[in-house]
C-alpha cells in the first residue's frame, strides 16, 4: 500500500512517498481504508520536532491524526458487523507510528467513530482534533456542562476568537447546537463571511472595529466563556469583555511561550483561565467529546465547505508535503489530503 513516511524531524521535505505492507488489526482494532486525511497544526509541529534531523520515536512515522474512510477488517474482539462501516478517525498517530497519511491504517476501534450515511467523508476528516478541542473549550466553564447536547449552553454567551479557523468553526457550530449565543472575532471581511456562514450571531472584525465596544454591545453583561486561539495577544481584551465568573479556554499561543494575564481584573471577575490540549486529556474527557461530536454530526449540526464557513483545500497523497506547508503557512480553511 502507499503511505507517506518520515524517519527524521524537519521541514515538509522529510515526507516521502513509500510502499508499506498492509497492517493487520490487533485485538480491539479495526483496519480502515482511508479516503481522506485531515491536516492539523500539531501534525506539522510533531514532524518538525524540537530541531531538524532528530530521529523519530519510531523507525518510520506516518503523519496526521485525523481522517475518514471505511472499515475493511476487524481484529479479535471487534464485531464483524463493523466491516463496511463509514467512520471518522481521531488521534491515529498519537503515541503510535501510523497516522492517516496511508491507504490503510489499523487503529483502536473506539478511535474509528461511525459516520452517518448522510455525512460526507470530507466532514469526517475535518472532525477529530479540531472538534474535540472545541468541545473541551466549551465545557470547562464554571457551572457549565461536562458534555454538550442541545440546550446545554442555553442562556450563555460564547466568544470564539478566530472564528474562521478549524477549531473556531467547530466551536461556533457546537455552541450553536448547544443553544448558546455565539460571538466571534476575525481579521478580515472574507473571514467574517466564513464565520457568519458557520453560524455566529455576531461577527467582529478586530482590525477595523472597536472590538471591546462591539462585543459589549452584543453581550452587555459580558461573555460567559471565550474560546481563545491567541491568548498572548488577546489576554487584555478577554479580561475586558469577560462576564463575572467567566472562563477563558486557551488552546493555542501563536508560537509565543508566555502570556501576561491581567491579574487584578481577573480576580475582580473571579475569572478562570483554562488551558487546553486534547492529547493530555483524561480518556473519559476525550470520550465525552467524541460522543458529543458524534451526536452533533447525527443531528446535522456540523457542516464543512465554503458555504458552511470552512473551505476545503485539497491535495493528493503524493503532495503531502505541500499540504503540511499550506497548514504551516496559515491557509484559510481545512487542508485535506485525498488518500484513496
Amino acid at each position: 500500500m502507499k503511505a507517506i513516511v518520515y524517519s527524521l524531524t524537519g521541514g515538509p521535505e522529510v515526507l516521502q512517498l513509500a510502499e508499506r505492507p498492509t497492517p493487520e488489526p490487533r485485538p480491539g482494532e479495526v483496519l480502515v481504508r482511508v479516503a481522506v486525511s485531515g491536516v492539523n497544526p500539531t501534525d506539522w509541529k510533531v514532524r518538525r520536532g524540537s530541531a531538524p534531523g532528530q530521529p523519530t520515536p519510531f523507525p518510520e512515522v506516518v503523519p496526521n491524526q485525523d481522517g475518514a474512510g471505511v472499515i475493511e477488517a476487524v481484529g479479535p474482539g471487534v464485531p464483524e458487523s463493523r466491516v463496511g462501516e463509514q467512520v471518522w478517525l481521531w488521534e491515529a498517530q498519537f503515541q503510535r507510528p501510523g497516522g492517516t497519511g496511508q491507504e490503510l491504517v489499523a487503529i483502536a476501534s473506539d478511535h474509528a467513530v461511525a459516520l452517518p450515511a448522510a455525512a460526507s467523508l470530507d466532514l469526517g476528516a475535518c472532525l477529530g482534533i479540531p472538534a474535540i478541542t472545541a468541545h473541551r473549550c466549551l465545557t470547562v466553564g464554571e457551572g457549565g456542562p461536562a458534555r454538550l447536547a442541545p440546550g446545554a449552553l442555553a442562556g450563555r454567551s460564547i466568544l470564539v476568537a478566530g472564528g474562521a479557523g478549524a477549531v473556531g468553526h467547530a466551536a461556533i457550530q457546537l455552541a450553536r447546537w448547544a443553544g448558546a449565543t455565539v460571538l466571534t472575532t476575525v481579521s478580515s471581511p472574507e473571514k467574517g463571511v466564513l464565520a457568519a456562514a458557520a453560524g455566529a450571531h455576531c461577527v467582529v472584525n478586530y482590525r477595523t472595529e472597536d472590538t471591546p465596544a462591539a462585543i459589549r454591545s452584543a453581550a452587555p453583561g459580558g461573555v460567559d466563556l471565550i474560546v481563545e486561539v491567541a491568548v498572548v495577544a488577546n489576554a487584555a481584551l478577554d479580561s475586558t469583555v469577560l462576564a463575572p465568573g467567566g472562563t477563558v479556554a486557551s488552546y493555542a499561543s501563536s508560537g509565543v511561550p508566555e502570556a501576561a494575564i491581567p491579574v487584578r481584573p481577573s480576580m475582580v471577575l473571579n475569572a478562570r483561565w483554562q488551558f487546553v490540549l486534547v492529547y493530555g486529556l483524561a480518556p473519559a474527557v476525550k470520550l465525552a467529546g467524541v460522543t458529543a461530536v458524534a451526536d452533533a454530526v447525527a443531528d446535522g449540526a456540523l457542516e464543512v465547505g465554503a458555504a458552511a464557513g470552512l473551505p476545503l483545500i485539497r491535495f493528493p497523497l503524493e503532495d503531502m508535503a505541500a499540504a503540511h506547508e499550506a497548514v504551516e503557512g496559515g491557509a484559510v480553511g481545512k487542508v485535506l489530503v485525498d488518500v484513496g
